[in-house]
């Protein structure tokens, strides 16, 4: 614990808070492409990308439908998922969505 005076005084020790949780996710645009990011409340990241706030990508696609949501301990975890996503074909997108237990064989294969 830093001293008094010194502008770091904390009453909270590391680990004392809880952990934030990140998520991923693939949703369709009304053009039908797919889009995948990364939020911390997934419902207010696509309410953003809706009235034109979001990613540039999706200005004027909306309204977005979310296809798939993955939960992630750190956002560093969740950039990597996305990043895998983001590397796969349109089909292979589709076919991840219609089965979302190959998101665990795909980050397997990327390790």
């Amino acid at each position: 614990m830093a001293r008094a005076g010194s502008g770091f005084e904390t009453s909270a020790r590391i680990g004392d808070t809880p952990p934030v949780t990140w998520y991923v996710y693939v949703a369709r645009c009304a053009d039908t492409t797919l889009y995948c990011g990364i939020a911390r409340d997934v419902a207010t990241r696509i309410a953003q990308h809706d009235v034109g706030k979001g990613a540039k990508y999706t200005r004027g696609r909306g309204p977005l439908q979310v296809l798939l949501v993955r939960r992630c301990r750190t956002k560093g975890k969740a950039l990597q998922v996305e990043y895998a996503i983001k590397q796969l074909t349109v089909a292979q997108k589709l076919a991840l969505v219609s089965d979302p237990r190959r998101l665990s064989n795909l980050m397997k294969a990327r390790r």
